[in-house]
Formats: structure tokens, C-alpha cells, sequence
């Protein structure tokens, strides 16, 4: 493991069973991501892009292999400790925005650092400035239900972004925008996530947004292997 790494996986397999028969999802997989970079994760529907991040949040478990966040292995942690460790130190962007519909903007954003126990004037600082990345100021008071699919994403990345995780998982974060949105919504994350040093992985199946990762990797049929930033799909 380089003193770079931030994330190791070791030999990753996961299966699921249904109606007797095991289904492999994950073979094998092994990769070492260092601090600060931003890894793009292509491959085809089924393909396994989502349940890696899954085993790479500690969010499911692998059947076999190990996981290494900052030092820390994740299958030495139960899950209080778990649940504690992703909530400090990873964010997730999910493709559905998964905004809870009962809290307005500010709360939504506001969500991770009540968890971690960080003060109330804290809080409203951290948020208001964060609104403002995001151009947001103005809705701060709305409910996910009244902001555009762009706005709910915006709203999705600060949450993910505000307690300064080390890691960074976004699962396909522009696959339900139009393209121009999209656009915008990758030059945001990706220079919040360079901005504070933080390691992103980004699962796209956008030959276009593979192109501006510094590493691009591709899950076929389970395995995972390094692929060319050029590769023609």
C-alpha cells in the first residue's frame, strides 16, 4: 500500500443467492486510489459499477476480501462503528438525488453536520456558505419537490460535500439530467472535490466525462481492469 493510497480493495467477491442458484456480482477486485484523485468508472447496465461502490462505502459487505479507508479496515468495524466511520469520512452522490422530501434546502445540506454533532452556529455558517457555492441562496427555504432535477443534484453534492469526507462516491450523478445541466453539475463536483482535496470515484457510462478523470476503470462482467481514456465504446 503506497503512503499515498487513501483506498485499497484486496480481492473483492460478492454474490447474491435467488431461487437456489449464487449469482456472482463482484470477482476479484482489487484496486489502490490515491488522496486527491479522481477515478471515472465505466462499464455496461449490470455490470456490477453500483455494488462496488456499495463494498467500497462499507454500505454491503463482500463475501470475501478487504477494504482499507485511511488505515482503517473495514471489516474490523460492526456496524455502530461502521455507520459512524462513512458518516465522518465518506459522501455519497446518488444518480436519484435520494433528498429527504420532509426537510427543505437549508436542512438537507445541513443533515450531515447535525450527525456528526457539529454546533448550531457552525452549521448555519458552513450551510449559508455552501448555498452560495451552489448559486442556491434563494432556495434556501424550498423542498426537493419544487427544485428542477439540476437544482435537487446541486442540493445533493453539498450534502455529500459538507462534513469534508475524504472520499467522495458518486453514482452516476448526471445519468437523469439533460446535457447541458449535466455539464454544469460535473464542473461543480469535480472542482468542489479538487478544491478540498477529496478523492472522488464517479461511476458514468459518459465517454465525455471518463475523458477528464485522471484514472479511468471498467467493470465487465464483474472484474474490474484499468481502461484507456480513449476507449472506443
Amino acid at each position: 500500500m503506497s503512503s499515498d493510497s487513501l483506498l485499497v480493495a484486496n480481492n473483492l467477491y460478492y454474490a447474491y443467492q435467488e431461487a437456489g442458484q449464487s449469482h456472482t456480482v463482484i470477482d476479484d477486485a482489487s484496486i489502490a486510489i490515491n488522496k486527491g484523485e479522481w477515478i471515472a468508472l465505466l462499464g455496461a447496465s449490470g455490470s456490477g459499477k453500483s455494488t462496488l461502490l456499495n463494498l467500497l462505502a462499507g454500505i454491503d459487505r463482500a463475501n470475501s476480501g478487504q477494504v482499507t479507508i485511511a488505515g482503517q479496515q473495514l471489516s474490523c468495524l460492526q456496524e455502530p462503528q461502521l455507520t459512524l466511520f462513512r458518516r465522518r469520512h465518506i459522501g455519497f452522490i446518488y444518480q436519484l438525488f435520494h433528498l429527504i422530501p420532509t426537510l427543505n434546502v437549508f436542512e438537507n445540506i445541513a443533515l450531515p453536520l447535525e450527525l456528526c454533532g457539529v454546533q448550531l452556529d457552525q452549521r448555519l455558517q458552513q450551510v449559508s456558505d455552501w448555498l452560495s457555492k451552489i448559486g442556491l441562496q434563494s432556495r434556501a427555504q424550498a423542498f426537493p419537490d419544487q427544485l428542477s432535477g439540476g437544482e435537487q443534484q446541486r442540493v445533493a453534492i453539498a450534502r455529500a460535500l459538507i462534513h469534508q469526507p475524504m472520499l467522495v462516491l458518486a453514482d452516476e450523478p448526471t445519468g437523469n439530467l439533460d446535457a447541458e445541466t449535466g455539464a454544469r453539475i460535473l464542473d461543480l463536483l469535480t472542482g468542489l472535490a479538487e478544491q478540498n482535496q477529496q478523492t472522488l470515484i464517479m461511476v458514468t457510462h459518459s465517454e465525455t466525462v471518463a475523458s477528464r478523470a485522471h484514472r479511468v476503470l471498467e467493470m465487465h462482467s464483474g472484474r474490474l481492469k484499468t481502461a484507456s481514456k480513449d476507449l472506443a465504446w
